[in-house]
């Protein structure tokens, strides 16, 4: 229960470089209202964001949780605890997520990556249910990764996992492409985020023909990237999300390049191991939610 006995209200944030979704919720996870507000520069965008908590009627939250798009600072330690670092967004280097809401409301602010509050919220209430590990990774407009292992707890180094700038063993049909990265070129990002796809074919792979081989190569590559994950992590549930993922049977030839590429070698099926997410349009907002509960254990 929250502050007097109430039902605890939380405000949710899944903060992502095209539009800022936002919710609230209470401990039972039931999402009174909703909103989305475009990611311009962070002044406009996060000030809007304020506004409509307010106007909500959100005054003494419990607290605020922020799933956001990253490279983040999440060392508390850290004067620039909470800012996202270098990214190729304009504008939103160095921008603090943190303080307008720490201010504004008066409450603990929780933040962490999308894909680790993706991966927290498919581990609790999701795909990853009964199992004691799992690997979020979201292909789309960049590639990300979160891990929850035994105990519930999420994998932090000096900062968070950079998934998606792993380097990547080229397809055979695909050896001329330089990659979209711009810090690396033809990393795992580089080469399957939708960007690239795009760029190297004139369309997103759900546009493109059933037949087309850019589904095959691209597959391929995430493929091998679980078989890099599966090595380094052993994930009891690897849960694949992003709008890359919407394209029609990737998942299957993802699932068979993964056991062709494994070669028998790693424990269970991908059949059964590599899975759509089980908590739909929800997953973002209750990952904010679950970043802020996993905080107040």
């Amino acid at each position: 229960m929250g502050r007097a006995g109430l039902m605890a209200q939380y405000g949710l944030i899944e903060a992502g470089g095209t539009k800022f979704v936002l919710g609230i919720a209470d401990e039972t996870r039931a999402i009174s209202a909703r909103h989305q507000v475009p990611t311009t520069t962070p002044q406009e965008t996060l000030e809007a964001c304020v506004a409509w908590f307010r106007e909500q009627g959100l005054r003494n939250p419990e607290a605020i949780g922020i799933a956001s798009f990253g490279p983040l600072d999440l060392n508390r330690a850290s004067p620039t605890w909470g800012h996202i670092t270098r990214t190729p967004k304009p504008h939103w280097s160095g921008a603090d997520l943190v303080t307008p809401f720490a201010r504004g409301f008066n409450c603990p602010v929780v933040i962490d990556t999308d894909v680790n509050g993706a991966a927290l919220s498919e581990h609790r209430w999701g795909a990853g249910i009964e199992h004691d590990s799992l690997l979020y990774l979201t292909i789309g407009t960049g590639v990300g990764g979160g891990f929850v292992g035994a105990g519930g707890g999420l994998l932090h180094g000096l900062t968070h996992p950079e998934m998606g700038h792993i380097r990547m063993k080229r397809h055979p049909l695909d050896q001329d492409y330089p990659g979209f990265c711009l810090f690396h070129g033809d990393c795992f990002e580089g080469l399957v985020a939708g960007p690239a796809i795009k760029d190297r074919w004139g369309a997103s792979l759900s546009e493109l023909p059933a037949d087309h081989p850019a589904s095959t190569i691209i597959a391929w590559y995430i493929g091998q990237a679980i078989c890099s994950f599966q090595a380094i992590m052993d994930p009891a549930r690897i849960v694949l999300g992003g709008g890359v993922m919407h394209a029609p049977g990737i998942l299957d030839k993802i699932r068979a390049a993964a056991r062709e590429l494994g070669a028998g070698y790693f424990i269970g099926d991908p059949q059964e191991v590599v899975v759509a997410p089980a908590l739909g349009d929800n997953a973002g907002l209750l990952g904010a939610l679950a970043l802020v509960l996993k905080e107040e254990k």
